[in-house]
Order: structure tokens, then sequence, then C-alpha cells
């Protein structure tokens, strides 16, 4: 298996989260691309899954069996990679249109995370071809809507946890590694999030009698100014944790009114609050729409979370990422274990009590960007080192 043509590949085929937009058109949701790792594990003769999620969208699963164990007695290592990417707005390059200049890959999805997605692919070929004593069974999971719920991760640990498809995984795996960027760290930790709309209403009115209307805007807007301060002055201090730092807020996202001459009756925000691990996301919630049910004279209401995603613990992976470290010191990176402030579907796995590293190829800093690229290098590190921790390490 190529490393360039099977990075290309990938980037070439759309497979666009509409992050909750109405969208219409080929390029979004991820059933291309899963058609095409279907080719890709059905030419390694390999058995495999497809797992529905949501309309048009499906997990698809491979499974690599040991050659010195069946799937219900042997070690179990689950690599998990999601399919999807961030939308393609505002882009300086092609974004479908693989450009390679030197070591860096152009595309978007390359680096968030389709090149986690070639390392694990390459190392699975390799795997499968040379078939190395000791090796564990190895089940790879390509899951779906990771940029905007996790709910694949969701409906992927259905499988061990209802038994739904026994003659394919019907149990819990020892580990996984979660492939995103991390520059080729170990992150052991990082935040959850809960993400809501909340909305004030209003009285509609002529633009040319203001004073017989409501304006939700206006309300909105004391509204902003209440989660301003809290997210500087009270967020900051309801928790704090040693590698992720403290939890912390911002509004993304803002709509109201139907004209320009009618006053608004209903504006609606979106909220974001990520945790650390530990924090309830409940009482996140709870706390936030509390702050503002005191505010006089603002009609506001809340939506159910949209989202609500757990943070990653570093409570029981520590002897899976020194695993890692060491493989990949030995082969000359510098990988440490960090924890960072964004989501993956790590914590969504680890709940089901998997100790679940997050790893791959690129920075953080190179994805959702206008000119999103990885390099080339790191990839094909990163895929070395998924080889040899399940080639070399006593499972």
């Amino acid at each position: 298996m190529d490393l360039h043509k099977t990075l290309c590949e990938l980037i070439a085929i759309p497979s666009v989260n509409p992050m909750g937009r109405t969208f219409s058109g080929p390029g979004y949701l991820e059933g291309h691309l899963t058609d095409h790792l279907e080719g890709i594990f059905r030419s390694l003769d390999l058995p495999t899954l497809r797992q529905p999620v949501a309309a048009g969208r499906e997990n698809i699963l491979v499974r690599l069996d040991s050659n010195l164990n069946e799937l219900n007695s042997g070690p179990l290592l689950l690599w998990d990679v999601h399919q999807d990417t961030v939308p393609v707005d505002n882009m300086t390059i092609d974004p479908f249109l693989p450009r390679i200049d030197g070591h860096r890959v152009y595309g978007r999805g390359s680096c968030d995370v389709k090149g986690g997605m070639a390392a694990m692919l390459l190392a699975l070929d390799r795997l499968a071809k040379e078939r190395p004593a000791g090796m564990p069974t190895i089940v790879l999971a390509c899951t779906v809507n990771e940029e905007y719920g996790f709910s694949g991760a969701a409906k992927l640990t259905q499988l061990w946890a209802k038994k739904q498809t026994s003659d394919f995984l019907n149990r819990r795996p020892d580990a996984c590694i979660v492939a995103e960027p991390t520059n080729l760290h170990a992150i052991v930790s990082h935040k959850g999030a809960i993400r809501w709309k909340c909305h004030t209403h209003g009285r509609a009115a002529h633009s040319s009698l203001p004073e017989q209307g409501d304006n939700a805007i206006y309300q909105m807007g004391r509204v902003i100014q209440c989660l301003e301060e809290y997210a500087q002055n009270i967020v900051p201090s309801l928790a704090s944790h040693t590698l992720c730092g403290n939890p912390t807020l911002s509004v993304g996202t803002i709509s109201g009114g139907t004209s320009v001459n009618t006053v608004a009756e209903r504006c609606t925000i979106e909220i974001d609050r990520r945790v650390v691990p530990g924090e309830s996301l409940s009482d996140a919630y709870n706390h936030v729409t509390t702050q503002l049910e005191a505010l006089n004279g603002v009609h506001v209401s809340h939506d159910p979370p949209l989202l609500d995603a757990p943070g990653l613990s570093n409570t029981e992976n520590g002897e899976l990422a020194r695993r890692i470290s060491d493989i990949a010191n030995r082969q000359g990176m510098d990988c440490c274990s960090l924890g960072v402030p964004y989501a993956t579907n790590a914590a969504t796995i680890a709940q089901s009590g998997i100790p679940t590293v997050v790893f791959g190829p690129g920075s953080i800093d190179q994805a959702h960007t206008a000119d999103e690229w990885i390099d080339i290098r790191q990839v094909e590190a990163a895929s070395n080192i998924l080889y040899s921790l399940a080639a070399e390490s006593a499972w």
C-alpha cells in the first residue's frame, strides 16, 4: 500500500460534516468514503462490518485476527479514526484536489484526520501481510460524525455493550488508540464539551414604532454581556485539572430577527462550555442557565444540549501511553504524555472502561485551516509506531 497514493485518495473523497446546517449535494456525509474504505478492506481479504448510525452515515469496521488467538480469548486492540471533516468555507486551496509540495500534503482532512487514517491503514496492511507472532486481534473502526456529536463512537460502543454482532465483535477491547493530530505525542487527557442553543423572546413590532415591541436582540445583548463576564470571572474557578487546565465558555453563533424594519421577537445563540475531566456536564449546563435566570427583563429559554461529551481522564491509560512513548522514542520521535483542550472520540470509548490514548500525525494547529496540510513524514512515522505497538508489545 503506497502512502502518498492512499492519503491522496482519502483526501479526494469529500466527507464533509454539515455541522447542523442544511445541506445538499454529494460532498456531504461520509458515504462515499465508507464505500472506498470497504473496498480497501475487501482487497485485504479481511472481515468487515458496516454499522448504521444515521441516514447516509455508517461506521465501517475491519478485523485482523491474531494468528495465535481467537477473537473471544486473545488480546483485542481497537483503533478508531473518524471519517468526517469540517466544511470547506473560506479555504484558500482546492479542498479535494490533493497537492504535494515537498513533504507537505494539502487538502481538507489531510491533517484532521485522513493522515491518521492513512497511517492506520498502512499499519494494518503491513500487519496483515507479515502476521508477526504475538500480535493481538486488531479492529479498525472508521466512525462517523466526530466533528459534531461523537454519535459514531457512541454507536460503536454498543457493539460490545449490547453484543449486537457476536460474530464480529462480541466483547470489550482491551485497549484503544484514537487517531487525531497530536504531533506524535500520547494524549492521555482532554476536555469534554456541552453545547446548546439559548433563546431570548420578545414581541414583534414595526421598526417605526419600536416602543410597541420588545426587542429580543437587545435582550440577547444583555445575555451575552452576562456570559462574557461569567466566562472570564467565574468559569475558570469552577474546576481545575493538572493536564487540561480550567474549564471555559464561549458563544459561537448568533442569529435573530426577520427583517431590518421589524423589531425582533426572537434571537438565538449557541453556547460552548468546555469541561475538564471529572467535571459534571449537567452541573455545568445548570450553572450557566441559573446565571441567566437572574437577569431582569430578559425572557430566556434553553434547548436541551446538542452535544454532551465528557472529558478524557488519565487515570486508566498510563500504561498504554507508556508503551506508545517508548516505541516512538526508540524510533527517534520525541513523544510525551500530554493533556489537550479539545475533545475527541476517546472519552466516549473510554467510558466503556477501555484504556484509551489519542495519538497520530500532524498538528492541531493545521486542522480546520484555510490551507490544511500534513507532513507526510509524520504519517509514515505514526504508521511505523502503530505497527510496532501491535507487533512488539507484550499483550
